[in-house]
């Protein structure tokens, strides 16, 4: 298939679907009691579902998703599109501030939905603009269940041939330094160009059988929504987690060939690898840090010796085929995107037998960037920019991307559209170099976004500035990049205030999405100010310097 020839996702699918077995497993919800899917199953329900969206939709009309990971997910993404309507993926955890504001700043006709649960999220909110809601499952509203579609819909096969590679294929939210949660417009192009890239990446590991994917990050997230249309591309069969916590026992029932995730998953599996590899003794131990030491060895290509090399061919035998089982037994490669992950990480899974590779990207860029490629795994750089886009490094270090990638825009946000793309360049904020080999990586970040370990990008100016409401706090600086959750160092007139700033904050949290709570926080006295070197001249926070004064404190909270 010539990826570049393609016009939309939705011709991909098609094409896809033209090529497979139809009768072929597709896509399985490892929940119990979940049914799965073949490619026919879900061509169908497609059809049915954009015939119904169609009547109830004019092109470019919105249609918001709003659901976990199920296969029922990817079936409305593809028929919003192909009804002519233009797909908003939202998280399941954002707080009720955002999704009163998303609701208003992109007034969706129709609102696809899961269940009660996540209905009750949003029915504060609804709108005139709302013309139907459409639920997986029964809920307490007036809407058409999905059932009731593929019961009374005929199987009319309408496929949209419309739609070109610069249409809006869909608006995905993504935090914003203003407090308020900015749409990013991604066209079908974009997608598709990330696609053709991503293709290029995993080509040598598809060539002996088909690949096997197990998802867990969220749908909404701008790498997993490209990542399952890469999927498509693949003729990839695709199961769906039931959760991070049962995500290791679900890869021995997938027995994925490759998976994606962000960086706090590959941290809880380098902690509990490492946990369990310290309790050895004798023999085995030594076995264990010879297979680490001798793959760091291979992954960064120095000459082993000939005992060397009979050594490791014992650690291959007894450490890392037993390793890789636990994982199924046909991992071929771990894909990190979303955020940074700790070299130190990188180098260890890669060592004990489970290549690992780390991507770059932003939503912005639909979202992939660069990333390592799999016969020259360098885990301290994000690997040579995709083919598909240009990268090139600002005087000032920023790094710029060109391409059809780039999104179209933010939406209803003009000015900060104008801010960003430049000629036609994307001013990413993240600060980066290339290696000798081409190879980039990235060295500091120019924004002021955190981005967590579940790779989620959170304003701290937004809830610094909430926190600062208190009549107790004086200024507030929030922390918690490449970590599992947020602290906060305050600053207060008296430390007797903390039981009072406490309750205060468990109220605030309360507004706030789950990723933007406050989970500890330190209470001092000293004021940050321009003389103390922790202010600008024009009162703005100097991250770096906060940081590096308070180190001890906010290591302390973790």
């Amino acid at each position: 298939m010539e990826i570049n020839k393609l016009n939309s996702l939705v011709e991909l699918y098609f094409k896809k679907f033209k090529e497979v077995n139809s009768n072929k497993l597709f896509l399985k919800w490892l929940k119990p009691g979940k049914l799965d899917y073949n490619w026919k199953d879900i061509t169908e329900r497609i059809f049915k579902l954009t015939h119904e969206i169609k009547s109830l939709i004019e092109d470019g009309d919105r249609c918001l998703i709003l659901s976990e990971n199920r296969p029922y997910w990817l079936m409305a993404d593809l028929a919003v599109m192909n009804a002519g309507g233009i797909s908003v993926p939202i998280f399941t955890t954002y707080s009720s501030e955002d999704y009163k504001y998303i609701l208003n700043d992109c007034k969706p006709s129709v609102i696809i939905v899961s269940n009660n649960q996540q209905f009750a999220k949003i029915k504060d909110f609804l709108n005139s603009e709302v013309k139907k809601i459409i639920s997986f499952e029964e809920i307490e509203a007036e809407s058409l269940t999905i059932n009731e579609i593929f019961k009374n819909r005929k199987s009319e096969k309408i496929i949209n041939n419309n739609l070109t590679r610069s249409h809006p294929a869909c608006i995905i939210y993504t935090s914003g330094t203003s407090g308020n949660p900015k749409g990013v417009i991604l066209s079908h192009g974009g997608i598709l160009s990330n696609c053709e890239g991503a293709f290029d990446l995993l080509q040598p590991l598809i060539k002996l059988k088909d690949p096997i994917f197990l998802t867990w990050l969220p749908l909404s997230h701008s790498y997993e929504h490209t990542v399952q249309y890469v999927q498509i591309l693949l003729g990839a069969k695709i199961f769906y987690a039931e959760s991070l916590e049962k995500l290791l026992s679900n890869m021995t029932i997938a027995k994925p060939t490759i998976m994606t995730a962000v960086p706090r998953f590959y941290q809880n599996l380098y902690n509990k690898i490492l946990s369990n590899f310290s309790r050895q003794k004798g023999l085995k131990k030594k076995l264990i840090d010879n297979t680490i030491f001798l793959g760091t060895k291979i992954l960064k290509k120095e000459k082993l010796s000939l005992r060397e090399k009979l050594i490791n061919i014992l650690c291959d035998i007894l450490v890392r085929k037993k390793v890789k089982k636990q994982f199924g037994g046909q991992l071929q490669a771990f894909v990190s995107g979303g955020g940074a992950l700790d070299q130190k990480i990188g180098e260890f899974l890669n060592s004990i037998g489970l290549p690992t590779l780390q991507g770059y990207g932003l939503t912005e860029a639909s979202p992939v960037v660069s990333c390592n490629l799999t016969q020259n795994i360098k885990v301290d750089t994000v690997g040579p920019p995709f083919r598909t886009n240009k990268v090139k490094i600002e005087k000032d270090g920023e790094i710029l991307i060109k391409g059809e990638n780039v999104m179209i825009g933010y939406w209803n946000k003009k000015k900060e559209t104008d801010e960003i793309i430049k000629d036609g360049w994307l001013h990413t904020g993240d600060i980066g170099q290339f290696d000798k080999d081409g190879n980039l990586k990235i060295t500091d970040r120019k924004k002021e976004l955190i981005v967590n370990l579940g790779g989620d990008n959170i304003s701290p100016t937004k809830i610094e500035n909430i926190l600062c409401l208190n009549e107790y706090i004086k200024q507030s600086f929030v922390y918690g990049d490449k970590k599992n959750y947020l602290v906060a160092i305050i600053v207060t007139d008296s430390l007797s205030n903390e039981e009072d700033i406490k309750k205060f904050i468990e109220h605030t949290n309360k507004n706030l999405s789950l990723i933007e709570k406050i989970k500890k926080f330190k209470l001092i006295t000293e004021e940050f100010t321009i003389s103390n070197r922790m202010l600008t001249p024009t009162l703005k926070l100097k991250r770096k310097e906060i940081l590096k004064n308070y180190k001890q404190e906010i290591d302390n909270l973790y």
